[in-house]
């Protein structure tokens, strides 16, 4: 068996090199069946060459030590500028990560932390897509030659390449301008023959064959309009695993604690809003001291939880939205849950990573769970969307507003020619007068000369 073979082959390097050195929760990749069969597929079903690459990625990830990346230590400024950030779904239902090539300057930046950035957004999407594949969508509306940062891109192209197997999905270019299409060739160089298929170069009326409308922003041309802002990781060890949510527990649903009074206190009733489905609860601190809550879901894939964790003062409260994700089937979505849990902390001005130590040190700690129920609008919903019959005004509306875009463009453009042409023609002028002048007071000297 190709799996078992690869397993063999790569304990065989480390019986060779027991000092290795690798990340223990590195080396559980080892260990999943199914992560090997990624490294697999990704070297064409070869166990050597996956045995291999299975190597070169645990060295490389305790080169760069990529398994203690996390919010606390990389410069969360630039994270928060959104230049980079995961959203939305290609049409396979691949998650998109958006690069907003017009934000980025080359050189203005650290790039070592940019490359930090960039690994803890692969780490993360793969965490919460379950090795699923991802798309690199890099929006390159109103780009100049100063936002083609080469480095990056070639950065990038070689984490799929070589440390993340079998990942990628498609190269989304939307909206190349014409001045870098040589950048495109260049690309094209650096991507392994079988990945050529996957870069599609896409303008906003193409869009829509790798993007349905329901998916892209509004700047795209589509009926999105999300807006970026950075949502810490539920990320929960497995040792402080927190106690499921399961569906035997609905019919009977009863708060554990009294740190918390929720409103609503056991169903969560969800509407459509816009051209998304919310949902919402407060939450208000009953005890005596400062508390942390968290808020987890029996499907994290499915909502957007803003915030999913926080700290309340004595008397505070929170209210917390929930967005369903587009393009997820609601029938079944009310057998889903939510499981809020706290516990008290000796103040509100707790780091990240303060909190982080607290929660998974909390074994002397009491925490409350509450737990609620979902209610949906099933009947106003179709493939988890609502129902929109502006859509083709809206992507009408958009055209229109991108031809006239382009209109005024090329008009600058054209007026811009003409004065280059009133120029050449003035300086012609200017040049046949001192021409003439010149001629004209040789053949006077001539003359008098004569005379």
């Amino acid at each position: 068996m190709p799996v078992t073979e690869v397993r063999s082959l790569f304990q065989t390097r480390i019986t060779e090199n027991p000092d290795h050195g690798f990340n223990p929760s590195d080396f559980d990749r080892t260990k999943d069946e199914k992560y090997i069969r990624r490294v697999l597929k990704h070297c064409s079903e070869d166990p050597k060459q996956a045995a291999d690459m299975l190597w070169d990625i645990l060295t490389w990830r305790k080169t760069v030590g990529a398994s203690d990346i996390n919010e606390s230590n990389i410069k969360m400024n630039y994270v928060e500028e959104g230049i980079i950030f995961p959203h939305s779904r290609d049409v396979d239902g691949s998650l998109l990560l958006i690069i907003k090539s017009k934000k980025h300057v080359k050189g203005t930046k650290d790039f070592e932390e940019i490359k930090r950035i960039i690994i803890y957004w692969f780490d993360r999407m793969e965490r919460e897509e379950n090795g699923n594949k991802i798309s690199l969508f890099f929006d390159m509306d109103g780009c100049g030659l100063g936002n083609m940062d080469m480095e990056l891109i070639q950065y990038l192209i070689s984490l799929f390449k070589h440390y993340y197997p079998n990942f990628l999905n498609y190269i989304i270019i939307f909206q190349m301008p014409w001045v870098l299409s040589a950048a495109l060739k260049i690309v094209k160089s650096l991507l392994p023959a079988q990945a050529i298929e996957k870069l599609k170069n896409v303008n906003k009326d193409s869009l829509k064959t790798f993007v349905l409308p329901d998916q892209a922003l509004t700047c795209w041309g589509g009926t999105d309009n999300y807006v970026y802002q950075f949502i810490p990781e539920n990320r929960v060890t497995p040792e402080h695993t927190p106690k499921k949510v399961t569906f035997a527990q609905q019919n009977d649903i009863k708060p554990s604690g009294d740190m918390l009074k929720i409103q609503p206190s056991t169903l969560i009733v969800f509407k459509n809003e816009n051209d998304d489905i919310t949902g919402q609860f407060t939450i208000t601190n009953n005890d005596p001291s400062v508390i942390s809550f968290k808020i987890r879901t029996t499907s994290p894939e499915k909502f957007r939880v803003r915030p999913s964790s926080g700290v309340l003062a004595v008397g505070a409260s929170q209210t917390v939205m929930i967005v369903v994700q587009p393009g997820f089937q609601l029938k079944n979505v009310s057998k889903d849950m939510f499981l809020v849990m706290c516990m008290q902390v000796p103040k509100t001005d707790l780091s990240q990573k303060e909190l982080s130590e607290i929660w998974q040190n909390n074994s002397g700690n009491k925490v409350d769970e509450y737990r609620l129920k979902c209610q949906f609008p099933v009947k106003e919903v179709k493939n988890g969307n609502v129902l929109d019959k502006a859509d083709k005004y809206d992507s009408v509306t958009n055209a229109l507003n991108n031809l006239q875009i382009n209109y005024e463009i090329l008009h600058k453009q054209v007026e811009r020619m003409k004065m280059f042409q009133f120029l050449t023609l003035l300086l012609s002028i200017v040049a046949v007068v001192l021409g003439y002048l010149v001629y004209m007071n040789t053949y006077e000297d001539r003359y008098c000369e004569q005379i």
